[in-house]
């Protein structure tokens, strides 16, 4: 999008894009140097700031997965999960199901001990749902609305968990990071590239059209996976400011440092009150 409307031109700006194999792959570039700026976990983030890392973060997206159940399951909400096959994309620290599970103790339900559990990468717990292996799976995102779109229903989402926890707004949980250094150096090419990364979100937000031209990237079978994926990632753009997200960031952090441990977010139980960047409002 950035390209296709000339945006980066437009602020001056030279994009030099490196794609990855994977999220690990990013996160070495970024702690190696090999890039400025990459699209990380925030958790991630702000494990790595907790443990001396000088590194900041600007919300991306705050699109989040959910457990999904074939449509005619009985299954109608958490509680019901106790008993039955709980699939979960990731491992056991996977951010998502951390939510759901602190989100669930809340309500007296130990997820850990009334279901079993079966870990694996996405498409692994999508087809085991499908093929009847597990009664019901947590999964990313773009995984959940593949499955809306062949008919399967949300039971459970990562965002009712987050609210759930006393969050007013979803966390973007996927961001921009780069070095404290970086941002002291290059100011005003940070603030002009996110300048047009919400110029971008809004023609996205807006534009049908826009869409349509991107469909080929996007690797959607058909019209209700293309109308799902494009849905979901408006849904995820955030609009609040920094100063509200990162509240509601530091009140998700205590809940997974409780959930998690030192493991998952380091050796502190509060967020980083520096974690966040925030843009010159007045520019130069």
């Amino acid at each position: 999008m950035i390209r296709r409307h000339g945006l980066a031109d437009n602020a001056g700006l030279d994009l030099k894009i490196s794609e990855f194999a994977s999220p690990d792959a990013g996160k070495l570039a970024i702690n190696g140097g090999s890039v400025d700026l990459a699209v990380v976990d925030w958790l991630w983030v702000a494990r790595a700031r907790a443990l001396g890392a000088k590194l900041l973060f600007y919300p991306y997206s705050s699109a989040v997965g959910a457990i999904m159940v074939k449509r005619d399951s009985p299954l109608r909400g958490i509680a019901d999960l106790r008993g039955h096959v709980l699939g979960i994309a990731g491992g056991p620290l996977d951010k998502s199901w951390l939510i759901v599970q602190a989100a669930a103790t809340r309500q007296g339900i130990n997820l850990k001990h009334d279901t079993t559990l079966a870990y694996g990468a996405p498409p692994l717990m999508s087809q085991k749902l499908q093929q009847g292996e597990a009664d019901a799976s947590l999964n990313f995102w773009n995984f959940c609305a593949s499955l809306e779109a062949q008919g399967y229903r949300r039971l459970f989402e990562v965002r009712d968990a987050e609210a759930a926890l006393g969050l007013t707004e979803p966390v973007a949980l996927i961001g921009y990071v780069f070095s404290e250094q970086f941002a002291a150096q290059h100011r005003s090419t940070i603030d002009r590239f996110i300048a047009i990364a919400h110029q971008a979100d809004d023609i996205m937000r807006h534009s049908d059209q826009e869409w349509d031209a991107l469909r080929p990237l996007m690797n959607a079978g058909d019209d209700n996976t293309f109308k799902a994926y494009r849905d979901r990632t408006r849904e995820g753009m955030p609009q609040r400011t920094i100063a509200a997200e990162a509240a509601d960031a530091s009140a998700l952090f205590k809940a997974l440092a409780s959930t998690g441990g030192a493991e998952l977010v380091g050796p502190s139980q509060e967020l980083d009150p520096g974690l966040y960047y925030q843009p010159d409002p007045h520019g130069d």
